[in-house]
């Protein structure tokens, strides 16, 4: 009788949950067991700098439920801080002097939030743990004065969620324009009017050249000007945790370098997330920060485990929400200076979407309040088929028909060679 093959995942976040129940839904019948450092299971990190920042909600928090390992043969093992992948004898070696065997690993370690050197105490804050978000919330109260370093995702959505509760807000960046490097300057500009008008403060165009935490608050120095608040949020990134795949031999590069189907140096280790640099068949190598990603690959990687090999080759996708207003990005990893860029609708007044086009085929998208615009884009840009840009220019073209259009003519000229 053949030994049940058990899967090991490093790191308890959205590629663990979204692996498990891929297996599980694939019929792979081997244990799976997860291992994570934090004290508790894998949760939805989006809602830490959204819902869990405004509220202590556990509503749609927990990614793997009790009930549902339990159901499922999904082992949970929390507070479990890995070494290494023991590659040749078959083992994940803790910290802790314990060894779990492991016929397949996949490592989801994500990664660690940037921090400023020499900067800390209570007064400075990161959004990266649940354990971040409930010290971070319970600052956030009106009269209270918050410093959000980092105009980013991140960091926006921080200042929308600390303004819901009643604080002042300041945003400190050096780019003029928030958000302009992921959606471009038009969209950015209307995220600023939003946050404006929400009640937040805005320094940008210039760098911080220092930053001191005294008894009085956080001083921060931007150009001739300094910013005291009570609380600074430091938005600046992350760094991959590469730890456990330098101490495991993994070859590396800018997080850890995986083929098109997710599999490392190692053949018997695979991985994904944010510390994952995937081969992605459209992109080239790139290692991409959004959950969605993550999801994505560590489902196809399931798929590849319970026999069916696939890759994971879809344009990348993003959101925000930020106070009311929904924010979407697809196949921005991609955006060149020589696309040529159409807007639809009125993205000023929070309504609308571009779509950026190479040699007439749209490659990416971005919208405001617009979902529908993101769908049809998809589509779009699975066909690889020239657009006329004043059809997309003009708000009253029905994207769906265009797309049924544009498909029924492929179709028609394959049926034809």
């Amino acid at each position: 009788m053949t030994a049940r093959p058990t899967l090991v995942v490093v790191g308890a976040g959205h590629v663990a949950a979204a692996a498990a129940r891929g297996l599980r839904r694939r019929g792979f019948d081997g244990r799976v067991i997860v291992l994570g450092d934090e004290p508790t299971g894998p949760y939805q990190r989006p809602m830490l700098s959204k819902e869990r920042l405004t509220s202590a909600t556990e509503d749609g928090l927990w990614l793997l439920d009790a009930p549902w390992c339990a159901a499922n043969d999904v082992e949970v093992r929390t507070d479990s801080r890995v070494e290494r992948i023991a590659a040749d004898t078959g083992e994940v070696l803790l910290f802790d002097g314990s060894a779990v065997r492991a016929d397949l690993v996949l490592v989801a370690t994500g990664g660690q939030a940037r921090q400023l050197p020499g900067v800390g105490g209570a007064r400075v804050h990161h959004v990266r743990t649940l354990a971040d978000t409930d010290r971070l919330r319970e600052r956030l109260q009106p009269g209270r004065r918050i410093g959000v370093l980092g105009g980013g995702f991140l960091g926006t959505e921080v200042a929308a969620a600390a303004r819901s509760r009643g604080a002042d807000v300041v945003v400190v960046d050096r780019d003029p324009v928030l958000l302009s490097r992921v959606l471009g300057a038009d969209i950015g500009a209307a995220v600023m009017g939003l946050h404006r008008d929400n009640g937040v403060e805005l320094a940008l165009g210039q760098p911080v050249q220092d930053v001191r935490v005294g008894p009085d608050g956080v001083h921060l120095s931007v150009g001739a000007t300094t910013e005291v608040v009570d609380d600074l949020v430091v938005c600046i990134g992350i760094e991959p945790d590469m730890a456990v795949a330098l101490r495991s031999g993994l070859r590396v590069s800018n997080g850890i370098d995986v083929d098109a189907q997710g599999r490392t140096s190692l053949p018997t280790v695979f991985a994904a997330g944010d510390v994952a640099a995937h081969d992605h068949p459209r992109y080239g190598r790139v290692r991409v920060e959004h959950v969605d990603v993550a999801q994505q690959q560590a489902a196809a990687i399931a798929a590849t485990i319970a026999g069916r090999p696939t890759t994971f080759d879809g344009p990348h996708w993003f959101w925000t929400d930020q106070y009311d207003v929904n924010l979407q990005g697809l196949g921005l990893s991609d955006i060149r200076p020589s696309d040529v860029v159409v807007t639809r609708g009125d993205v000023a007044g929070l309504d609308g979407s571009l779509f950026w086009l190479r040699h007439g085929v749209v490659v990416a998208a971005a919208a405001i309040d617009r979902g529908e615009d993101v769908m049809a884009a998809r589509e779009l840009i699975d066909l690889a088929a020239p657009v006329d840009p004043e059809q997309l220019r003009d708000d009253t073209t029905d994207l769906d028909e265009l797309v049924e259009t544009l498909a029924d003519a492929m179709y028609d000229e394959e049926v034809v060679v």
